[in-house]
């Protein structure tokens, strides 16, 4: 048996730390069905707790490299001094992003490490035939290789990371580690077999993430801006709902503003089509990296500021609207690179002013994500390394605290307003009487619900507040069942009122609990609470709204 540990990757075009699955334990399962071996997949968390679930391993393949690093709410992600205490006894082959750092050769001396992209090498290694060079060489493993998400732990309560393409288009940004991609194309049908084999084995949340830019998948690449094709883009949309109608999540990850600059009527297609196909909550992640155009340019960036800006409001223009999980259908999310060269204090300043701009416009940025770099060998910022990063700590430290506070907690107020209802949200971690919930989705929103609910419950609830990144909600209570505390969080109700009902229940009906708290005060706490069991006499009284 060869076990498969998965340590989890986050790199610019792909996710796989929990709820997320990347497509690379897929494809590796799927290596090893094909060529007659059989597998043991386990997260590194999993692992952690109960390190005997590979003592029957006689190989060992882990999964490992965060390049673009994050907070994590689901799940903790190997680290690089791990690796030398991890499964000493054991053969031990190393895959990821990981093996692109600069490790010191004693953390890495126990294993077999292979490059980036894995893929072919791991097959050959595992004893297989290459014959395809290209992408489509995972086609087949993908499919094959979709019943190893039963393994794991959240099972079926994860996304499926989607690769639809490697490689960017562009591919001379200092700092990226995608240049080293060559752009490679997946067939669409073997995509969509890939999402149909994951949809029979029980998964119903999707990403098509894992490339560089969703918008140019099926487009034009013999011209230096690649040109969307919206005809082939919405086909494959039809198609996936034909064969799996009851999807629950289908999202994307990576678009770049420049395609939308360039090819305006095109990208408002494709937009359109995204809000029709996909599931509302969605959130496209723009790079933008740097507001200041003397840093785009010393750094090889692709899109001007103002190019953004443009990309922004085109979004904005057609998926702004609200959908049925409480949250708009499709809006943009922008990254920030600190560190980057040629940086100077005007560089945070611009920064900022960028962000002002779009609040003066009455935009909606889903996501705001403001990031150190991270220095690779062999990329263009390894010629300054991390010198920016320690020179401007400081103005990195204001910037980042400014937006936080004056846009960020602007924005949720914009985009979820007090009162608002999210449906699916699901629980993820209690601190006391704090259950930490997101939706199953792309960038999802962090969610403090006031209860203590168990781990993949999944809960209705209203907004009541807001942090700098986040919002708390109240979930929406069995009158019967709530606990003081929630009942005391709802806005305009109270400690009087709600003590008042927690001594008066079992209702048996809605009448009994207007008749005690007053018409003004169930008027308040209606939209707060469940459906509850109506007496023939009461059938006619109100109801509480779904």
């Amino acid at each position: 048996m060869i076990g498969i540990l998965d340590g989890y990757v986050d790199e610019p075009s792909c996710l796989g730390v929990p709820p997320y699955i990347s497509p690379y334990p897929r494809y590796i399962a799927g290596m090893l069905k094909d060529l007659g071996y059989s597998y043991r997949y386990v997260t590194i968390d999993e692992f952690r707790k109960n390190p005997s679930l590979l003592d029957k391993a006689k190989l060992v393949i882990v999964i490992a490299g965060i390049a673009v690093p994050g907070k994590y709410l689901g799940g903790k992600p190997l680290s690089a001094k791990e690796l030398k205490h991890l499964l000493p006894e054991k053969d031990k082959i190393l895959v990821g992003p990981i093996v692109l750092e600069d490790l010191d050769k004693e953390l890495t001396e126990d294993y077999e490490v292979l490059p980036f992209p894995f893929e072919h090498a791991l097959y050959e290694r595992l004893g297989g035939e290459v014959k395809d060079l290209s992408r489509n060489f995972v086609n087949k493993f993908a499919v094959l290789g979709a019943e190893v998400v039963k393994q794991h732990s959240d099972y079926p309560n994860v996304i499926c990371e989607i690769e639809t393409y490697k490689g960017c288009y562009w591919g001379k940004c200092s700092f990226c580690i995608e240049r080293i991609h060559r752009i490679s194309m997946r067939d669409p049908e073997w995509v969509i077999k890939e999402i149909e084999a994951l949809y029979n084995q029980g998964v119903r949340h999707f990403r098509l993430g894992n490339q560089t830019d969703f918008f140019t998948y099926l487009g034009d690449f013999t011209k230096e801006i690649p040109k969307p094709n919206p005809e082939a883009l919405k086909n494959f949309h039809r198609e996936i709902w034909r064969r799996c109608p009851k999807i629950k999540t289908l999202h994307l990850d990576n678009v770049n503003p420049k395609t939308i600059a360039v090819y305006p009527e095109e990208s408002k297609e494709i937009i359109k089509t995204i809000v029709c196909y996909q599931t509302s909550g969605n959130v496209a992640a723009f790079g933008l990296e740097s507001a200041d155009e003397k840093v785009v340019e010393k750094n090889n960036l692709l899109a001007m500021p103002d190019e953004v800006l443009f990309a922004i409001e085109l979004m904005n223009r057609y998926g702004k609207f609200v959908g049925h999980n409480g949250l708009p259908y499709f809006l943009p999310g922008i990254n920030f690179v600190i560190g980057l060269k040629g940086e100077t204090k005007e560089t945070f300043e611009k920064n900022y002013e960028f962000l002002e701009e779009v609040m003066r416009r009455g935009l909606l940025l889903r996501r705001i994500n403001i990031r150190q770099v991270k220095v690779f060998p062999n990329t263009p910022m390894a010629e300054i390394g991390y010198k920016n990063v320690r020179r401007h700590k400081k103005y990195f430290k204001v910037f980042k605290e400014k937006v936080r506070n004056n846009i960020d907690n602007k924005m949720l107020q914009k985009i979820v307003p007090k009162g608002r209802l999210l449906r699916d949200l699901r629980c993820e971690v209690k601190k006391g009487k704090i259950t930490f919930a997101r939706h199953l989705a792309t960038y999802p929103l962090l969610v403090g619900l006031i209860g203590e609910f168990e781990r993949n419950t999944f809960v209705d609830a209203r907004v009541v507040d807001y942090g700098m990144r986040s919002i708390t909600a109240v979930p929406i209570l069995d009158v019967n069942e709530a606990k003081l505390y929630q009942l005391e969080s709802i806005p305009g109700i109270g400690k009087t009122t709600a003590a008042k009902i927690v001594s008066a229940k079992p209702f048996g009906s809605l009448r009994e609990l207007k008749d005690l708290i007053g018409k003004e005060k169930f008027k308040i706490l209606l939209p707060y609470i469940s459906p509850m069991m109506i007496t023939p006499a009461a059938e006619n009284d109100e109801k509480s709204p779904s």
